[in-house]
């Protein structure tokens, strides 16, 4: 089982300790933050971007395709009247030159990221309260 220290280390920052590497988080200055790591939400697609980021990477390496010029990019559709998001648009910008024949399977690639497959068929999400010290 992974676990993750979540820490507070002032301010509105949260920080997050796991296998050896601390993630720094922070809220905009709009609310109440001083931005000096970027939101945890923007970490989630963060997260989403760069593991579709690594199955197009790998996809491009099995084929020796140069990847230098292939790029990705998420555009975030919220409904404005509840702010929440409906769509979540991941768009893999190919150069000219790219092979046609692999453009469905390039996206095929990028749907193969364990964080787009883990929000398609969710967990179980528990939140429990413990008096025993996280582990440092």
């Amino acid at each position: 089982m992974m676990e993750m220290a979540i820490r507070f280390p002032g301010g509105m920052a949260v920080d997050a300790h796991f296998k050896g590497h601390q993630v720094h988080t922070d809220q905009p200055v709009a609310s109440g933050g001083e931005d000096s790591g970027p939101s945890p939400f923007d970490l989630f697609l963060a997260s989403l971007g760069t593991c579709a980021g690594f199955y197009v990477l790998r996809f491009c390496q099995q084929r020796q395709i140069d990847p230098s010029n292939v790029s990705l990019s998420l555009q975030v559709v919220r409904n404005p009247e509840t702010r929440r998001m409906e769509t979540i648009r991941t768009q893999i910008h190919l150069p000219p030159d790219f092979p046609e024949k692999y453009h469905q399977s390039v996206i095929r690639a990028a749907d193969q990221c364990a964080v787009k497959r883990t929000l398609l068929d969710p967990p179980d999400l528990e939140t429990v309260v413990t008096t025993e010290p996280a582990n440092r």
